[in-house]
């Protein structure tokens, strides 16, 4: 197995990112430090691979989107939070290049180009996962990267940009709550992304602070392609006593909701009221218009960059938390249960 950066500095016993930055020979970093980082790279066999950052002169930021043959392209949140990211680093003379792959195998191997060429200074995860192996990577060879989502692994040490999920999950269903709907359901994606891990939270929340129990039937969590796993769907629509309003994680699962509920004969708002998060062109284009939590794509990269930026200009800064509000969009696929 290969000896990595954080093995070097475990023998050195200093932190990943002090040992990279022994690599790059910077400044800020004490005579001693980089002496007894060296001498551990030297007895491990390490070569340095991320000497001094945009090695073509030009500062570049890597943004790493997810492994997915089809949501990296498919799914607004991405595209919008490049758009961001693009916008910022445009004003501060910065390039960037997107960075994905049809599995997690392929971005490693693209990562690991990428830094044995000396061609990024930091990077942006647009995802956070548990358990993420691109992440643990990261922070293996010491690399600076802001995630945008809330860290799983190495929180203490991990700059990230993100919205309070858990806030916006649970307005969303008293949202729904107090236009008299006592029977919610949520479908959401696989809660290992911690975004609908914490959604998924919020509305659990909103419940039992009415003082409702939480029905496990009215759960609904699904891998990235919706289309391909609706049975479920109809299950929960079938039921006879199915759900009057559902929380959903994402705009492309409401639009895939909706279709079913099209095949059902259900009708939007008046059998079935929904919400999702993102405000989307999707939510904006569905019959009707979804309303939508604007969870702000667009300056979660803003704020992304500008962090990573800053965090390359300034190396001895502290791994910061950044927090970007969100807002309730009421369109017409939410209707008041008359009783």
């Amino acid at each position: 197995m290969s000896v990595t950066l954080k093995d070097v500095a475990a023998l050195a016993g200093v932190s990943p990112s002090t040992a990279s930055r022994v690599c790059k020979d910077n400044p800020s970093i004490s005579r001693e430090t980089k002496e007894k980082v060296r001498r551990a790279m030297e007895e491990l066999g390490y070569e340095p691979n991320f000497q001094n950052g945009g090695g073509d002169g030009n500062k570049t930021i890597g943004i790493i989107l997810p492994p997915s043959p089809k949501e990296s392209f498919e799914n607004a949140f991405h595209l919008e939070v490049i758009r961001g990211v693009s916008q910022f680093c445009n004003q501060h003379h910065y390039m960037n290049t997107v960075i994905t792959g049809q599995d997690e195998a392929e971005i490693l191997s693209t990562l690991s180009e990428i830094v044995k060429s000396n061609k990024a200074d930091g990077f942006i995860l647009t995802y956070s996962k548990q358990d993420d192996p691109i992440m643990d990577y990261l922070y293996s060879e010491g690399l600076l990267y802001v995630v945008i989502g809330k860290a799983y692994h190495f929180a203490n040490q991990t700059v990230y940009v993100d919205n309070d999920n858990v806030l916006a999950a649970k307005e969303a269903t008293e949202y729904l709550l107090d236009l008299g709907h006592a029977n919610i359901a949520y479908l959401g994606s696989d809660s290992n992304l911690m975004f609908s891990a914490d959604r998924k939270s919020g509305y659990q929340l909103a419940l039992l602070n009415y003082g409702m129990s939480v029905n496990a039937e009215n759960i609904i969590e699904l891998p990235f392609i919706p289309e391909e796993h609706s049975a479920a769907v109809h299950a929960l629509l079938a039921r006879e006593n199915r759900p009057t309003a559902i929380l959903v994680s994402d705009d492309i699962f409401a639009v895939a909701l909706e279709r079913v509920c099209i095949e059902m004969g259900i009708r939007i708002p008046e059998d079935l009221s929904i919400i999702s998060f993102n405000n989307s062109l999707f939510a904006r284009l569905t019959s009707p218009p979804l309303t939508s939590i604007d969870i702000n794509s667009v300056q979660l990269g803003i704020e992304a960059a500008s962090q990573v930026i800053n965090h390359i200009e300034n190396p001895n800064l502290l791994a910061t938390k950044i927090i970007v509000p969100h807002r309730l969009i009421e369109r017409n696929s939410c209707a008041r249960i008359e009783k």
